[in-house]
């Protein structure tokens, strides 16, 4: 049982109608919220975000996150408008700055992300709260453009917008404009403190403090009886991040030689083949360092060291045999 909020997250290793029980269920349990990744290129996040806002009644459905680039801003407006006309008051919008080769290798230039989150915040925020935007930015351009309200009544939506954010520039980009961080999974509590500072850094520009944000953070949790299994269920996803996404390695204190070394065995898309041998590269403090995996105990352990560096609500990523498992060792109800 936690002292604090909690919530649920989902990719794609669950087919959605699993997925839509495990809602359920952690809504059952006392979880705050889910939130749905926009995973690769295997699941999209909204659809799964509509099926899991239509069969509850008070959790939070969140995007975690969705890239900023492939969805023009007028377009993600009309989709998280929609998505609260189904919820109203319980949907939560995650966006991110995507990340290479996937963004490259599908056209997707990825210039001046900075700028480029700033304007489609700005613009989102303003499309929900019912304003009628004309914008020429760097990359947003909107004339004369509202959400078209003709066959409900209007309304400003409210939807909370989050920065799933991991260099600190874009850590203090989010303490100056977003409602919230998602901070992300993998990292180590120490990268934590940094990304505090960075927050707080940014909130000061807009006149407030990181205390005004709220700050979910991704946690992978794999738990199970057996220590040995719940270590090499995480060991599998903290190989393949060794290999996808290196800077988040990096950011959180892993030695550039076991990144080099993971690196000589992966490609992209890595085969399940290539994550298995090098998996067996990756120590088990490394497993540890970057996830709460073991026993219940270690694993509640592990997630009380994110919550005192900083994290708001842990948004569990189930990785054991067992997601009820998981989800009742953390059940706040």
């Amino acid at each position: 049982m936690s002292s604090y909020p909690v919530a649920l997250y989902l990719q794609d290793a669950h087919s959605v109608s699993e997925a839509i029980e495990y809602v359920q269920y952690a809504e059952q349990k006392g979880f705050e919220a889910v939130w749905q990744a926009d995973s690769r290129l295997v699941r999209e996040a909204t659809v799964p975000m509509a099926a899991f806002a239509a069969s509850t009644d008070t959790i939070k459905v969140g995007s975690g996150v969705l890239d900023m680039w492939t969805r023009n801003p007028a377009r993600l407006a009309a989709t998280f408008s929609t998505l609260d006309d189904l919820a109203p008051g319980r949907i939560l919008c995650g966006l991110g700055a995507w990340w290479d080769p996937l963004a490259s290798k599908v056209g997707v230039d990825r210039r001046r992300p900075l700028g480029a989150m700033r304007e489609v915040v700005t613009v989102v925020r303003a499309l929900l709260a019912d304003e009628n935007v004309t914008f020429d930015g760097d990359y947003v351009h909107l004339e004369d453009v509202e959400l078209d309200y003709v066959h409900q009544p209007r309304r400003p939506k409210d939807v909370p917008i989050y920065i799933g954010a991991t260099g600190m520039k874009m850590m203090a980009l989010t303490g100056e404009i977003a409602d919230g961080v998602v901070l992300n999974y993998l990292v180590s509590p120490d990268y934590n403190r940094r990304a505090m500072d960075a927050l707080a850094e940014g909130a000061a520009r807009a006149g407030r403090t990181v205390d005004d944000l709220d700050r979910p953070q991704l946690v992978v949790c794999s738990l199970a009886e057996d220590r040995g299994e719940a270590l090499d269920a995480a060991r599998l996803l903290v190989t393949q991040y060794l290999g996808q996404q290196p800077h988040i390695m990096a950011a959180s204190g892993v030695p550039d030689s076991l990144l080099d070394q993971v690196n000589a065995v992966l490609t992209w898309p890595a085969t399940m083949e290539q994550v298995e041998a090098a998996s067996k590269l990756v120590p088990d403090d490394i497993v540890q360092m970057l996830c709460a995996a073991g026993t219940a105990d270690e694993c509640r352990e592990k997630v009380d060291e994110y919550v005192a560096n900083g994290a708001t609500c842990p948004i569990l990523y189930p990785l054991g045999p067992d997601v009820r498992a998981m989800i009742d060792a953390f059940s706040p109800a």
